[in-house]
Formats: C-alpha cells, structure tokens, sequence
C-alpha cells in the first residue's frame, strides 16, 4: 500500500450548504478510519475555539494515529468556521443534527475507504452525539474520550456547584439548569453576567435538547465495540462518569490515564493553573497512552 502523509480537504452534505472536515491518512486504503466529533461550544476541527481553548488536541490526535497507520476526519460543526455554510444559525441545532452530519460523513468515508472500518470518537460533549449515533449500520464502533455518564444537566449542576464561591451565584445557577430540564426557557437578563453568558438565549434550545440525553442507558443498549478513555486530571469531567459508563455495559474497554488533563495533556499536579494552561498550549504534546490506547483497540478489533 502507498504510503502519504498528505492532508486532504473533504466535503459532506449538510442541510442548507457543505460540510467541511479535514481527511489525514497514512495509507491510500487504511483498514481504520476515525471520524472525530468535537465537545461542547464553537469548537473547531483541530480542537480550539474562540473561548480560550488552543491546545490542538484533534489536529495532534490525527497526526499521531496516522503514525501508527490510522486514518481520520475532522470536521467543523455545522454553521462554524468553513461549515458556516450548512446552516444559517448554529446555534439552532440538536443532537440529531448533529448526528444526521456524522450519517453524512459517514457515507462520504465508506465511498472513499469502501473496506476501512468506521469508528466515532466523542470528545466530552461530542460523546453523547457518537453515542446517539452508534447505531449506524456502517459504524464499526466508538471510542469515548471525556464523556460523562449523566444527563449534561446533572453534571453541569455539580460543576457549577464545584466552581461558584457566590451563594447567588450558585441558587441562580441551579434554578436555570433546573428550569431547561423541565423545557422551559428562561430570561437571564436579571441574573449575574457569567450566568447570562452561559446560558445564553440563543442557546437554551440546544440546551433543553441536550439534558434530555442519558448516556449511560445509551451505551448500556450499545452491542459494538466501545473504548472509554478518561484522564485522571480532568477538572471537568471525573473519573466517576468513565467508571459508570463503564459499569452501564461491562464489555466496554475502560482506559484511564494517569496526569492526563480534559484536553488530553500532561498535567502533574492539583494545580488548577497549570492544568488550564494546559488547554491554551499547542506546542505540548498529548499525554502518554492516549494513542497507544486507541491504536491497540483498533488492532483487537480488526476484521
């Protein structure tokens, strides 16, 4: 087989416009090809967006598999970056969206590689879509990477628990999470500007949509391969949520990586400075073990 480390850009359908990801293949016919899907917010193809994170982590992930012959796409999510064309507001979307863009790419993948083996991997957020997804027929399986078990309200309600020295702060907080569980919107014009950010109106639909997601009934009904992988270091997601997804269905891989951060760099203490920092930094590598990982799930599970 040929050999080629060459980039190249690829298309899918989306619904208004193109989709546009990024194909990285160390072979012009790869058993393995892994579809990336990005976590919560603007985040782009390589991992970054515009709210501070720049630690690379897809774009590092994909030239690290193509070393050990994996091939990948990453693509922007629908309405960002270059597939600002697919819809006009992306911030109207739903899981179900999102999973019809990985049915795209899939069928884009599978006429290209007609014989390369599927497989999703979920970034926190993009876990619950991989899992929400995982029942595609043409899906060899999934590899979940900071995934929470919960319902992404619950968690959302211990982080800000975790974070907010205001009791104010906090009741406001929990009364909003509490009130787009139920499905209603909420005016968040009286409440603290942080709270207004994050609960933007412009986004409480996607948000109403995503807490009614459980992804432990989901991977529980999953029959095909799963990887979970989960950093030991990570401030936002905790190792509890890797070990119930894992107890939800007992035949799933379960890796856990020691000093390994939410986006996947070293981190070697409690510091929470450092490990923030971590998310700014892309000259820093990806923690030992996150590719091995993956590489050898991939190796047990070819045909």
């Amino acid at each position: 087989m040929q050999k080629t480390r060459r980039e190249t850009v690829l298309n899918a359908p989306g619904p208004q416009g193109a989709l546009n990801g990024t194909l990285l293949s160390p072979l012009t016919s790869p058993q393995h090809v892994v579809l990336m899907i990005a976590g919560s917010g603007p985040t782009d193809r390589d991992g970054n967006n515009p709210l501070g994170v720049k630690a690379s982590t897809f774009r590092l992930l994909a030239e690290q598999l193509a070393q050990n012959g994996i091939a990948t796409l990453r693509a922007d999510k629908r309405g960002m970056f270059a597939s600002a064309a697919a819809v006009p507001d992306a911030n109207a979307v739903t899981i179900n969206d999102y999973v019809d863009d990985v049915r795209s790419w899939i069928t884009v993948i599978t006429r290209r590689f007609p014989t390369a083996a599927v497989w999703l991997l979920g970034h926190s957020e993009g876990g619950i879509v991989a899992l929400a997804a995982a029942q595609e027929e043409a899906l060899r399986g999934v590899i979940l990477v900071a995934t929470p078990s919960r319902a992404p309200g619950a968690v959302l309600k211990e982080q800000l628990t975790a974070n907010s020295q205001n009791p104010l702060f906090l009741e406001q907080g929990l009364a909003v999470v509490d009130a787009l569980e139920k499905g209603r919107h909420v005016d968040v014009s009286p409440l603290d500007p942080a709270l207004q950010g994050l609960f933007h109106p412009a986004v409480q639909g996607f948000l109403i949509d995503l807490f009614a997601y459980h992804p432990a009934q989901m991977i529980a009904a999953l029959t095909k391969p799963v990887l979970i992988i989960q950093g030991l270091r990570d401030l936002q997601v905790p190792a509890q949520e890797a070990h119930r997804l894992q107890r939800a269905n007992p035949r799933a891989a379960l890796v856990l990586l020691p000093d390994t951060n939410h986006v996947l760099k070293t981190v070697k203490s409690d510091d929470q400075r450092e490990n923030y920092a971590a998310y700014t930094n892309a000259s820093l590598p990806l923690a030992t073990g996150v590719v091995e990982a993956i590489a050898q799930f991939l190796t047990r599970h070819t045909s």
